[in-house]
């Protein structure tokens, strides 16, 4: 059993507690996923537990873990750059424990993977696999070491749908346990025993963290109507001490303009007024100290605030896209052929497609077109943010167009509702999380009068919390939308028509469902 006694992480630049007195039992057959809003730790906490190397230089901790000699098999977010330059067979080969294994042993290591025993010797570069082939290719390696439980960081990033029923099938089938961070919801649904929840509250001042032995959707359910309670309880308790209150000042009024009127002829009505008064008062500090000890309000992440500026419906009949493409290419390589697709009004239109088939190339292709429209104002959302977000600007200076004390005094109320910290406003973007800058995008949306929103996997840096939220106001814009996406719960909640992509062109599709 891997154990965790009594961790606190703290941050080393703004000396922020990022888990604090966290302990836990990962168990034989545990499926925990670990969530929380962007910045809350959550890598930080599996980089640690693999290995304490990998997070030194940012963060100091104090506590126990307690490995009991087991192995972990921990999977990163991305893929680094030498692994990609790498061919398959020097990556595998880069582990020494590769040569231990028997080709009939990874033959049946492969076939877990999809993966012939030939493809463990293949000069391929590991730059040229899809998203998915990436994910398996990393997990078989992993495998090879013989781990003793799983620490997976977004394994459900950048895979096509095919490659995230194969995850589901992977996770719920392994004998290992498995700790890992998603923001798939449908994966969560359906993987999922146990969560951990991990939670910065009072405006990122303090941590938070529940552990709950109960499957996600259970989690989230109980969740939500053990806030609804509190927040009712708290708002009755509220109701009664204003009552209480103004019942006491009508009583200290009477009194005290009895006192005022009473004549010293009748000394014993005033000290009965005098005592009636002290009674009043002791029983006024009795109601105070219960208020002391009222419920509070619910302190969560849950509630950010975003709402996309057009609020008149496009016309159905306007001609948002009629576009046609012999053929697509990327670095000289054909991917489709005969690509058409049209927009009408208000459509939201959602293109899929197997990893590599190029989605993203052709949504920047289409991108361009609308962007330099001049009777439609589009605006667009790269899956790598990078290509668009100036590094070196600050969040305030990114959202800013006039510059004077108005907006900016709007910004920072923005940016705060979107749980922005008065530091992080102050950060140079390029230090921001993919989630708070995916934040950005959307606000320079919101900030725009835009008639279309080009959108390349627009949730996939969400949180489980925040991602109802951005489904919501998608679905409720008065737009168009062209997007691509594998988030099979914003594909069901904001999408109206779905598009595959193939060799052959785009192909229309039933919506994707949780089936």
């Amino acid at each position: 059993m891997l154990q965790i006694r009594n961790l606190t992480i703290t941050h080393k630049k703004d000396l922020r507690n990022l888990i604090e007195d966290f302990s836990f039992v990962l168990r034989p057959g545990d499926k925990t996923v670990l969530i929380g809003e962007e910045g809350n730790g959550k890598s930080t906490l599996l980089k640690l537990i693999h290995e304490e190397q990998l997070v030194e230089e940012y963060v100091t901790w104090s506590g126990e873990i307690i490995r009991n000699g087991v192995r972990t098999g921990y999977l990163a977010q991305e893929m680094g750059q030498e692994a990609r330059n790498c061919q398959v067979y020097e990556y595998f080969a880069e582990n020494p424990l590769f040569y231990d294994w028997t080709p009939k042993e990874l033959a049946d290591l492969g076939r877990n993977f999809g993966f012939s025993l030939e493809f463990f010797y293949s000069d391929q570069q590991v730059a040229t696999l899809s998203g998915g082939e990436k994910v398996k290719l990393q997990l078989a390696r992993i495998l090879m070491e013989r781990p003793d439980v799983l620490l997976l960081d977004e394994p459900s990033n950048d895979i096509d749908l095919e490659t995230l029923e194969w995850m589901e099938t992977f996770i719920c089938q392994t004998s290992l346990p498995v700790l890992y961070i998603s923001h798939d919801e449908y994966l969560m649904e359906r993987t999922a025993n146990s969560v951990i929840h991990l939670e910065q509250t009072m405006r990122k001042t303090k941590p938070r963290w529940t552990v709950a032995r109960v499957p996600y959707r259970t989690y989230m359910e109980e969740r939500g109507h053990s806030l609804q309670r509190l927040e009712e309880q708290a708002r009755s308790e509220k109701r009664e001490y204003e009552k209480q209150q103004e019942k006491f000042r009508r009583i200290q009024q009477s009194v005290e303009y009895k006192q005022a009127t009473i004549t010293r002829q009748n000394p014993s009505g005033g000290r009965l007024l005098k005592k009636k008064m002290h009674a009043v008062k002791a029983q006024e500090r009795r109601f105070e100290k219960q208020w002391e000890e009222r419920t509070e309000v619910p302190d969560t992440e849950d509630a950010i605030y975003l709402r996309l500026a057009r609020q008149i419906p496009m016309p159905k009949g306007k001609e948002v896209l009629d576009y046609e493409l012999d053929q697509l290419t990327a670095d000289g390589k054909l991917l489709a052929e005969k690509i058409h697709l049209r927009i009408r009004g208000p459509e939201k239109v959602c293109i899929i497609g197997k990893n590599g088939v190029g989605k993203t190339t052709l949504l920047k292709q289409i991108a361009q077109e609308l962007l330099s429209r001049k009777d439609l104002h589009a605006a667009y959302m790269p899956q790598n943010y990078g290509d668009l977000l100036p590094g070196e600007k600050t969040p305030l200076d990114f959202l800013q167009t006039k510059g004077d004390k108005e907006e900016l005094t709007r910004i920072r109320t923005w940016l705060g509702s979107m749980k922005f910290t008065a530091e992080e406003m102050e950060h140079p973007i390029r230090e921001l999380s993919g989630g708070q800058k995916a934040k950005l995008f959307f606000m320079k949306m919101s900030l725009e009068e835009s008639d279309v929103l080009i959108l390349d996997e627009p949730t996939r840096n969400f949180s489980p919390m925040s991602n109802p939220v951005i489904r919501r106001i998608l679905a409720d814009y008065q737009g168009a939308i062209l997007c691509v996406s594998h988030d099979r719960k914003f594909i069901e909640e904001v999408c109206t028509e779905v598009y595959e992509l193939t060799r052959d062109g785009l192909k229309r599709c039933s919506l994707v469902g949780n089936e």
